[in-house]
């Protein structure tokens, strides 16, 4: 399917998934790097009200907004994949120049702002899929099975080992903690960088999921399930029912503490989820009610990258020792009070920097940068 307008379900839904995954960060940011506060390996019975709330907040966001993420990826991808069969380039050609520019923009992130940045992950599965992409759709089918079979096979040998008594638990993190709280900006870039590897373990471990993922964009979109006519609402009513039906119940499982299923929730059964939230806001995006809503997320979803750095960035300011301080001190209600509000701050920033400049600032900076080095 070749598509030549562009289609306003993909900006809502990125700008949705953007906005979702600071639902997950916001919690590292609020405990100052500390990741077990959004696992379950540290709990042997059931949670207070605190803890209980922040857990919600990650049943619905935690892995499924990131999953949802990696699939509109996939569907830019494909996007300009079309874009370039349609003005007779080669392929990947000179989207091999966007990856660099990813992948130098989740460099810098990773250093200034956040060490669990995802960009630099996404560059590596991007040249992977698009060389996948361009040996046509039986390539394509078969990498699919391959890479999403082996992904599962590990999570699941992981969650027999978990289940089997394997330690499970997230601990050592008072130094990353004590530094968040009470060191400079420099000194956190220092650890950064002297812990990449470290840091870079997740970005590696995922790219299997990634690729799946990337693929299954490009199928969703060449099925057509991002248009706005019935074989689009009849595909992803199937997804709907998905998310609904499997995905839900599977990812319920993060209420059971002890940190077995913290893995597979997060890498295996979320991603089922991701896809009942395309169907879920497919049905939204039709109450026209709240057209301007869906209009502001779409928003989002054209500066999706400017806004992706933003939040995190802001966050590091609210909570890390060398902004307000805040790392720790806050409640559930709190916390989630502030990515609500970010949230809304986003919206209103993409508002008007789409109204004014029709592209959000990373947007142009990336454009222009390749245009210089491509000289087109």
């Amino acid at each position: 399917m070749k598509v030549q307008q562009r289609l306003p379900l993909i900006d809502m839904l990125r700008g949705f998934a953007v906005l979702g995954t600071l639902g997950t960060n916001i919690w590292i940011f609020a405990y100052l790097g500390d990741i077990s506060y959004i696992t379950t390996s540290n709990y042997s019975g059931w949670w207070s009200l605190n803890d209980f709330l922040r857990m919600v907040v990650l049943f619905l966001v935690n892995g499924k907004l990131l999953g949802l993420l990696t699939i509109m990826f996939g569907v830019g991808l494909e996007l300009k994949y079309q874009q370039a069969l349609r003005k007779g380039h080669a392929w990947p050609g000179m989207y091999i120049w966007t990856i660099v520019f990813l992948f130098m923009e989740g460099l810098i992130h990773f250093t200034l702002v956040m060490e669990y940045d995802i960009l630099m992950s996404y560059a590596v599965t991007a040249v992977i899929v698009a060389f996948i992409v361009k040996f046509g759709d039986k390539a394509i089918k078969r990498a699919l099975y391959v890479f999403g079979s082996f992904h599962a096979v590990m999570i699941l040998l992981i969650l027999i080992s978990a289940l089997l008594g394997a330690n499970a638990s997230f601990a050592g993190y008072d130094p990353v903690v004590s530094l968040y709280e009470n060191g400079t900006w420099f000194e956190q870039i220092q650890y950064r960088l002297t812990n990449f590897l470290y840091y870079r373990t997740e970005a590696i471990f995922i790219i299997p999921m990634n690729i799946f993922l990337f693929l299954l964009g490009v199928k969703l979109m060449r099925n057509g399930v991002f248009l706005q006519d019935d074989k689009g609402r009849q595909a992803r009513q199937k997804l709907f029912k998905i998310g609904i039906f499997i995905g839900v119940p599977l990812n319920l499982l993060i209420f059971i503490p002890g940190g077995a299923f913290d893995l597979p929730v997060r890498y295996l059964f979320a991603p089922i989820l991701s896809i009942g939230y395309i169907g879920i806001l497919g049905k939204m995006i039709e109450y026209k009610k709240l057209d301007w809503l869906w209009k502001r997320f779409g928003e989002i979803g054209k500066m999706s990258l400017s806004c992706y750095v933003l939040q995190n960035f802001i966050a590091s300011i609210i909570f890390y020792g060398w902004g307000l301080g805040l790392g720790g001190k806050l409640n559930s209600i709190e916390v989630i009070g502030i990515w609500l509000s970010l949230s809304l701050l986003q919206l209103f920033i993409a508002h008007i920097c789409i109204k004014h400049f029709h592209v959000g600032p990373m947007e142009w900076i990336r454009k222009h940068a390749i245009q210089s080095v491509t000289q087109k």
